[in-house]
């Protein structure tokens, strides 16, 4: 549902798309760590044998969350990295699988994105949310559902009655924010989407889904939408729209976010597609991306900027993007209110709080000659930091054929 699905930049945070390295070596299990001069020890970590890893998001044990390819490259699994070496989520029964969002629990405890076994009987698989996250863009023909996983074991969510679901952040307390279809043919999907599909959130014990409302203008309501992060409070963020093409566009006319149980329409900057909140700390802040009005806007292309949200009620502030970029895009707020995020096409990641932004990627370089920050997931309390770094060839990010690899970056004075 956001950016991640479909810009296709090199260096986008979800996998790579610049990292089809079919024929490319593994990388070995363990990377050494080297530290920074600005006193960051950063960790190149293991993959689960391919040439393509990131995490998407960091807990408050420092466990990095995220996705590798397997050898060859043709697949990818949700990961964990508790130290070093990556470990192997597996699937639902389908080839692949992937953490994407916020995962804010301490427990153990993780969610994500997984294919499964069964076909979709209505041919969705090349346009629900879930494959354009996915190397396969949906050529398997299988449906696509949110997970659970504890403790070894991955258990499939709940839909809302259709074939295909969506779990994206969680909290500490194990609520899941999510989308899942209904039963419900939707006359504002373009083909071959067909099912409406509503905002939800799971109880990551009992499995129970609750279904939240969309936002009602004027007395229309939006027949879709989705939840997309929440906090240790229940407060969660999402978008509000109509089906259109099940990642993101115009699904996300309108962002917005439900604090207990009523959904509030976030104010924005004016455009009408791709307003997407991506996080919510517990003190109620929130950021996100924020389409900018125009040409590019009315045609549903992607042209915005990151957004902070002080509270669900303000006007947003608008965190421009890196010199000489055009596109911004934020991944995660800690509690102490450090953003942190992406800034294309340099695709060079960025710390932002009280109103100064910091070129993380040009700050670590010196300690990182072989390597270079081009995507992140998340930021923890103690300003531990992971994300994907891509390994130099002549001084540069290759634009194919790149090894991409998980990094973990802990500051040395937390």
């Amino acid at each position: 549902m956001n950016s991640r699905a479909v810009l296709g930049i090199c260096g986008s945070l979800v996998f790579g798309a610049c990292s089809s390295a079919a024929g490319t070596r593994s990388l070995p299990p363990e990377q050494p760590s080297v530290r920074s001069h600005q006193a960051y020890t950063i960790q190149i970590l293991g993959s689960l044998g391919g040439t393509n890893s990131a995490a998407n998001t960091i807990n408050g044990l420092g466990w990095a969350m995220g996705l590798s390819s397997q050898s060859g490259n043709a697949t990818i699994h949700a990961a964990i990295w508790k130290g070093h070496t990556a470990i192997d989520l597996k699937t639902l029964g389908g080839p692949n699988s992937a953490i994407e969002w916020p995962v804010l629990n301490n427990d153990g405890y993780a969610s994500g994105i997984s294919e499964t076994s069964t076909k979709d009987p209505l041919g969705e698989s090349k346009s629900w949310s879930c494959h354009a996250f996915l190397p396969d863009g949906g050529t398997s023909g299988d449906t696509c559902v949110g997970f659970v996983w504890h403790d070894g074991t991955m258990k499939a969510l709940p839909t809302a009655g259709g074939n295909n679901g969506y779990a994206a952040g969680m909290n500490q307390t194990g609520t899941i924010a999510g989308w899942a279809e209904t039963s419900r043919k939707d006359s504002t999907c373009v083909a071959p989407q067909q099912l409406q599909f509503v905002p939800v959130t799971w109880d990551a014990s009992s499995l129970e889904l609750t279904q939240l409302p969309t936002l009602t203008v004027n007395g229309k309501t939006d027949p879709d939408g989705a939840a997309t992060a929440v906090n240790r409070s229940g407060e969660v963020v999402g978008i509000s729209g109509i089906c259109d093409q099940a990642v993101g566009r115009f699904t996300a006319v309108h962002a917005v976010a439900w604090i207990k149980g009523a959904v509030t329409n976030l104010k924005t900057i004016g455009g009408k597609s791709w307003n997407t909140p991506a996080a919510i700390n517990d003190r109620g802040q929130i950021v996100g991306f924020l389409n900018q009005p125009g040409k590019a806007d009315k045609q549903g292309s992607p042209n915005f900027v990151a957004a902070f949200w002080h509270d669900a009620s303000k006007a947003p502030t608008v965190i421009q993007p890196l010199p000489g970029d055009a596109l911004n895009e934020p991944t995660s707020i800690n509690n102490r209110g450090v953003v942190l995020g992406v800034s294309f096409p340099s695709s060079h990641v960025w710390l932002w709080k009280n109103g100064k932004t910091t070129d993380f990627t040009k700050l670590v370089a010196k300690a990182l000659p072989k390597w270079e920050l081009v995507s992140v997931g998340g930021i923890n309390d103690d300003g531990t930091i992971a994300g994907q770094a891509c390994k130099l060839v002549n001084g540069a990010c290759p634009s194919s054929n790149a090894t991409l690899a998980t990094f973990r970056a802990t500051p040395e004075n937390q």
